[in-house]
C-alpha cells in the first residue's frame, strides 16, 4: 500500500465483498484485532491475533451470515494519520437468505506499521450501536446505502439521505454527534 487511504479502502473492499485475499495487502501478518461491542444485536470475539484469525472473523464467518455489506468511513486519513487513524464508521448490510437488515455505528483505530507499505498492525474497532430492521424495509435501507459514495462518507451525507425509518433516530444522533467531534 501506499498510504493509510489506500491501506482502509482494501481493508473495506476485502470485508465487504468477502475477498480474503486482499486482507493480505491490508494487514501485517501479526496483525492485531480488538473489538469493543457495546450492542447485543452483533457478536464478535474481544481479540484475534494473526492474519488468518482476522482472514477468518471479518471475511469468511462475517459472510457466512451477512450479506450486500457496505461499510463507510466518515472522514478520511490525513497526512498526521500515517501511524494511527481514528474515525467513524457507518454499516449496512442484510442477513443471508432475506434475513433482517442490520444498520450499525461505531469507531475505527487504525494503527499502521512505520514503513511505506503502512500495513496495519493493530485494529481497535467499536460497534456502539447496532439496529435491526425487518426485511420489510430492505428495499428503503439497502436503497439508501447504495446511494451513499462507497467507502468514504461524511456524517453529513449520510443523514441528508437517511430515510425516515423508525429505528435509525439513534443512529442519526451518532453520527451528528460523530461529525461535530471529528
Amino acid at each position: 500500500m501506499s498510504s493509510p487511504f489506500d491501506t482502509v479502502s482494501t481493508y473495506f473492499y476485502a470485508k465487504d465483498g468477502n475477498r480474503p485475499f486482499l486482507m493480505r495487502r491490508a494487514f501485517s501478518e501479526n496483525v492485531e484485532l480488538e473489538m469493543v461491542v457495546n450492542t447485543d444485536a452483533i457478536s464478535f470475539p474481544s481479540n484475534a491475533t494473526g492474519l488468518d484469525a482476522i482472514e477468518d472473523i471479518l471475511c469468511r464467518r462475517f459472510s457466512n451470515d451477512f450479506e450486500n455489506v457496505y461499510t463507510f468511513c466518515m472522514s478520511r486519513p490525513t497526512s498526521q494519520d500515517r501511524r494511527h487513524f481514528p474515525c467513524h464508521w457507518l454499516v449496512g448490510m442484510s442477513g443471508k437468505n432475506n434475513g433482517p437488515i442490520r444498520i450499525g455505528c461505531g469507531r475505527y483505530d487504525w494503527y499502521f506499521t512505520a514503513d511505506d507499505k503502512f500495513l496495519v498492525e493493530l485494529l481497535k474497532i467499536t460497534i456502539d450501536e447496532m439496529k435491526v430492521f425487518p426485511q420489510s424495509h430492505y428495499d428503503k435501507l439497502m436503497n439508501w446505502l447504495i446511494s451513499l459514495p462507497y467507502p468514504w462518507c461524511t456524517p453529513s451525507e449520510v443523514i441528508a439521505q437517511m430515510p425516515e425509518t423508525e429505528g435509525l433516530e439513534i443512529i442519526k444522533s451518532y453520527l451528528h454527534q460523530s461529525g461535530n467531534s471529528s
